[in-house]
């Protein structure tokens, strides 16, 4: 079987906005040096580094309700082309805010603004395509997040290593050039395709399906968000393997997304959502449980493959299963619910985790994680999508990334 036959026949559109995705991604890495970059850079406490994180997810937090409503409203090509533009640019400027609370500011708002980037994206993704191919789109966008993951936190490893001004200014260069080729090339909104449904869809505030399948999705995010918490500190300050190795359990996660997602989730194709995502949260339960007993670069690595496969099974799965849920004119706002799960446990993950890290020790810390990923998977478990699709036995598999 040839894992990338689904990407085949794919709208131009598509393509653009996947292309300017991996250019914006290229380049992303001050979001996972932050904590460094406050510790070592402005030489802040770990608590008070920790804050900072959660200073972060508080503003994607506070934008997430509007993000995908507005999208819906206002359009998604608007949207997704203001958030590049605006987020890349405050990249170049946060390294010159020398007051706290100024930092404090512009790091709450640049999480606003790139928070308004996935809801956007996604919708926009499902308007271009009919539901056969959905899942082909959202592998190759996946992949143009991942193929650029595999490069950006590496190469943020060596700048940050002699300059974490440049961590921000390259990221918001990367973000400027990507919001660059959208517009060149993306110029006209582009309409919906012939399965869109006009009329108003419920609210999904109101969705008790969505409900029961994101409230146990948020602990297991402030599991997966510790890679930016208290991994880091792990790695960096306890066992001292230098802030480049650090980077490189990002490409070494990012380039086995590459080469088995696609895959993988082929093969997982006619799962019911709720075992998939329980399998997915199971591995992230024991890689990040592991890494307890992980003092070297092999076993940081064996844990970081062994989390990358949770990753890979949780997290295609919770999006089709939200895209399932969600009602045609309504995919903004469900979508923006998923980014919400998300900037909470960026709010609360990291903050939460460097405040055990220092009170409790490392080992602690890993171990919770381990207990909170197996409850929240034993939740997930039970989650059954009402009346959802299934794709008929003689019709090829798609990707579901």
């Amino acid at each position: 079987m040839n894992p990338w036959k689904g990407l085949r026949g794919l709208p131009r559109e598509v393509w653009l906005v996947c292309a300017s995705t991996l250019v914006n991604r290229l380049g992303t890495m001050a979001l996972p040096f932050l904590v460094l970059y406050l510790t070592e850079g402005r030489r802040w406490t770990p608590g008070e580094a920790g804050f900072g994180m959660m200073v972060y997810g508080a503003g994607a937090l506070a934008a997430g309700p509007f993000s995908g409503r507005l999208a819906d409203r206002l359009g998604h090509v608007q949207v997704l082309k203001a958030s590049l533009w605006s987020s890349g640019t405050l990249l170049l400027l946060l390294p010159f805010a020398t007051a706290r609370p100024l930092l404090f500011a512009l790091i709450f708002l640049w999480a606003g603004l790139t928070q308004a980037f996935w809801p956007s994206a996604m919708a926009l993704l499902a308007d271009l395509a009919p539901p056969e191919q959905r899942k082909a789109v959202y592998a190759l966008h996946r992949l143009a997040v991942n193929l650029g993951m595999a490069v950006g936190p590496a190469v943020g490893g060596f700048i940050a290593h002699r300059s974490y001004t440049w961590v921000f200014w390259t990221d918001g260069l990367s973000t400027l050039a990507g919001a660059l080729l959208l517009g060149l090339l993306l110029k006209t909104p582009p309409r919906p395709s012939p399965h869109h449904e006009q009329a108003r869809g419920a609210s999904p505030w109101r969705d008790r399906h969505l409900a029961f399948l994101l409230l146990p999705f948020v602990p297991l995010l402030m599991v997966f968000f510790q890679i930016e918490g208290t991994l880091p500190l792990w790695v960096v300050r306890d066992l001292d393997l230098g802030s480049r190795f650090y980077g490189l359990l990002f490409t070494v996660n990012t380039l086995i997304i590459v080469a088995l997602e696609v895959s993988l989730n082929l093969a997982m194709a006619r799962w019911p959502h709720g075992r998939q995502l329980f399998v997915g949260a199971l591995c992230l339960a024991a890689g990040f449980g592991l890494t307890a007993w992980a003092t070297g670069r092999t076993t940081l690595i064996l844990t970081t493959v062994i989390w990358t496969f949770g990753e890979m099974i949780l997290f295609p799965a919770m999006s089709d299963a939200v895209a399932t849920l969600a009602p045609p004119d309504r995919r903004g706002e469900y979508m923006g619910l998923l980014s919400l799960c998300f900037a909470a446990g960026l709010a609360l993950g990291p903050w939460l985790g460097v405040l055990a890290y220092a009170k409790a020790g490392p080992r602690a810390v890993w171990l919770s994680a381990f207990g909170v990923a197996l409850g929240a998977g034993l939740l997930l478990a039970r989650f059954r999508t009402p009346d959802g699709p299934r794709p008929p036995r003689d019709q090829p598999l798609q990707s579901a990334g």
